[in-house]
């Protein structure tokens, strides 16, 4: 199974060899803190802070831009929305449409806040392999239902993206453009679309069946996990500060 969040899980990085429980923790709290700023004025320190985890990272810009390609089409669609609909002081005035200004705050607070959210999403999940952060979130206690769906949901998006890519190029040998939808296609996309979907169904019994029959839903013992380098405590209590100072600047502002 190929899994796209592991393309850069190998590079050599601060945040790289950072503990993996450490590491959860912290980018976490930041989430959370980016998550919590209501004023525009603290939306320059969490994108320094931000772009400041990133470039420790090492992850190429490449990889972020291709990650926010879809949902920074949807931020879109709401930030050009709301400068037109949020606000009471007429910024700019052209004919019926009125922009104010608070609307352009509130769209600058989403976009920058959604992008922070979004950077830090993808230095917490593509900083190390997928079952390495599957491991590390039971290891913090997080119920094993939860991470078993987790892990299970990403496997078969992951199988799903492989084999629409593998029935899209038999259709492209076949004379069918598959990026245009019209009366003559869209049938063949619907017809595409619910063999996928049969076929995910029937190979998920097949899956939960096999793992039934290897022990699946037995009490295991739990693993043991290394202890955690002074180092790692260090960045962590860093990090848990930075995203304290940034909430206690939001509460203060609001």
């Amino acid at each position: 199974m190929e899994l796209w969040l592991d393309q850069y899980a190998t590079v050599q990085s601060p945040v790289h060899r950072w503990e993996a429980r450490c590491r959860f923790v912290g980018v976490l709290s930041l989430i959370i803190a980016c998550a919590a700023i209501n004023h525009i004025a603290l939306l320059p320190f969490a994108v320094l802070i931000v772009g400041g985890y990133y470039l420790a990272a090492r992850l190429p810009l490449s990889f972020l831009f291709t990650r926010l390609r879809y949902p920074g089409m949807f931020l879109l669609v709401v930030v050009a929305v709301v400068p037109f609909a949020t606000g009471t002081t007429v910024f700019v005035q052209a004919g019926p449409l009125s922009i104010y200004q608070e609307g352009l705050a509130q769209a600058a607070l989403i976009a920058t806040r959604s992008g922070c959210i979004l950077t830090l999403s993808l230095v917490l999940f593509g900083t190390a392999p997928f079952l390495i952060t599957v491991r590390t979130m039971r290891a913090l206690g997080v119920p094993a239902l939860l991470v078993d769906m987790m892990l299970f949901f990403y496997r078969y998006l992951a199988d799903t993206a492989a084999l629409l890519t593998r029935r899209q190029h038999a259709l492209r040998l076949r004379g069918m453009q598959t990026r245009r939808l019209d009366g003559r296609t869209l049938p063949t996309v619907a017809a595409l679309t619910g063999s996928m979907l049969v076929q995910s169904f029937e190979r998920s019994e097949r899956v939960y069946h096999a793992m039934r029959v290897r022990g699946y839903g037995q009490a295991v013992a739990p693993p043991t996990n290394p202890p955690i380098h002074p180092a790692d405590w260090l960045g962590l209590a860093a990090t848990l500060l930075l995203a304290a100072l940034l909430v206690c600047a939001a509460l203060m502002l609001g």
